[in-house]
């Protein structure tokens, strides 16, 4: 018995020994390995509109048609009396179509007269207000404007973000455009609603000045109707503590907590069950605000699900000069390179933008290279090219300009430079841009924004005194063969 009994001991050192060195290692290698946290994915949205879109005509065999369209030029009619050149398709910009946004910037420029305001909306790309940020200061640095616009109640992204300094309690209930089809309320500007629920403990918000601010301009409330007229909520301010009702008899309300702007504020809501609340906004009124409205998973077709009346209040408080909608990241994994059905459901997202805010200029700007590996060899996706065509062509047939960041990057190849070169402008996941590669993706968008608005300045020069005879209204100039079936 005295053979079993050794083999059994030296069986239980090794076991006992593995996992004390098991414990040991562990302590050094990255957490990330070993995540302790459970449900770690249970925040994580999935854009289901995007599914049902794909599902709905992954069986179609149309050939998409973007690419079809290269050789053909596009001319325009004049606006106001303003007609820019013709362009080849292949070079589209759609500048025509911003013209009411270059005319605000004209305006501010020449007059200081008004402000202007961009909506941002995006996916990962701008998650923690990257791009977003660097192009709000170059806009504000020329222009003038304090502030990082509207900022929702709650965000994934808050801890990334420094543009502002977010923090909120964690019994906020939220309800996302990208998720939720029949919503308790509307959804927000930001594609979200937010409900202080909870009645055993007060639901708070934390918003305290970042990168780029001093302070946070204005604070103002946006929260919506209910029949609860009981709810409040309570600040402090310097040695004060501010209590104010919260009046819910509109479709939209807002609140402002202070004339003056604010180091940081903390907001507590008190007896707020069931008032939809929206977010804050800070801004001084003056020159250029941004709102960065991003949300990772989305692909830009929950859009097409806002609620009309409440956005044009949003748009009766806020005054959108430029929808910017960038998107693609999380289209080009769909094993596919038809995009006819992205096409399509984009199409009804813009008409639907149209509807929530006639006369705002609408910006596209299409999917940012991405590499895959190809046997052993990192490559720009095969999709990158079909789906950008297809944004192209979207953004052609609802008269809105157009951004091709594939080719401002550098085309095909492009991101694996970006990821490879010193310093590195992209992460090794060779889909998003770091902080470096961020501003320069904003740098290049601002260029191409201001190329175009200097070439408005000299047409708007050479075409004052002109007969307002020689003016006609925006009209879509989509090539004969564009395919009407396609929009809404």
């Amino acid at each position: 018995m005295s053979a079993p009994k050794s083999y059994f001991f030296r069986s239980f050192l090794i076991v006992l020994l593995s996992a004390v060195f098991f414990l040991g290692v562990k302590r050094v290698l990255p957490k990330r390995i070993f995540s302790e946290k459970a449900g770690a994915t249970k925040n994580v949205l999935i854009d289901s509109m995007l599914i049902d879109a794909f599902e709905a005509e992954k069986d179609s065999a149309q050939a998409g048609i973007g690419d079809t369209l290269g050789n053909q030029p596009i001319t325009y009619y004049a606006t106001n009396g303003i007609k820019f050149p013709e362009e080849q398709y292949e070079d589209y910009k759609g500048n025509q179509y911003l013209i009411s946004f270059y005319e605000k910037l004209y305006q501010l420029e020449t007059a200081q007269n008004g402000n202007v305001r961009i909506a941002y909306f995006g996916d990962s790309m701008t998650d923690g207000d990257m791009i977003v940020q660097d192009l709000r200061n170059n806009f504000q640095h020329k222009y003038g404007g304090k502030g990082v616009g509207f900022v929702a109640i709650t965000s994934e992204s808050a801890a990334s973000r420094s543009s502002v300094i977010h923090e909120f309690s964690s019994n906020w209930k939220m309800q996302s455009y990208l998720n939720v089809k029949n919503p308790a309320r509307p959804f927000g500007i930001n594609g979200h609603v937010f409900f202080a629920n909870d009645t055993n403990h007060i639901a708070w918000v934390k918003y305290k000045s970042g990168k780029y601010t001093t302070q946070l301009d204005n604070p103002t409330l946006f929260y919506g109707s209910s029949e609860n007229k009981k709810g409040e909520i309570s600040y402090v301010v310097g040695k004060d503590t501010l209590r104010k009702k919260l009046v819910t008899d509109n479709l939209l309300n807002t609140l402002n907590l202070s004339q003056n702007g604010l180091k940081s504020v903390k907001v507590d809501f008190k007896s707020a069950r069931s008032i939809p609340v929206y977010g804050f906004n800070f801004d001084d009124g003056k020159g250029v605000h941004i709102d960065n409205f991003s949300q990772r998973g989305n692909s830009g077709i929950p859009i097409s699900n806002f609620d009309v009346s409440l956005m044009k209040a949003f748009q009766k408080k806020l005054n959108y000069d430029l929808i910017v909608l960038h998107y693609g990241t999380n289209v080009l994994n769909y094993g596919t390179k038809n995009y006819n059905w992205y096409e399509k459901s984009m199409t009804r997202t813009v008409n639907r933008l149209r509807e929530c805010f006639p006369g705002v200029s609408i910006l596209i700007i299409s999917t940012a290279d991405k590499a895959t590996k190809y046997d052993t060899e990192m490559k720009t996706d095969s999709a990158v090219v079909p789906l950008s065509n297809a944004q192209k062509h979207y953004a052609l047939k609802t008269a809105s300009g157009f951004v091709n960041l594939y080719t401002l990057m550098g085309g095909d190849g492009s991101m694996v430079k970006w990821v490879e070169e010193e310093p590195a402008m992209a992460n090794k996941d060779y889909t998003h841009f770091n902080f470096r590669g961020a501003k320069k993706v904003a740098a290049m968008l601002y260029s191409q924004l201001n190329a175009g608005y200097e070439q408005f300045k000299q047409l708007r020069k050479s075409t004052e005194g002109k007969a307002e005879s020689d003016e006609h209204p925006i009209d879509s100039i989509a090539p004969d063969n564009a395919n009407p079936d396609d929009e809404e």
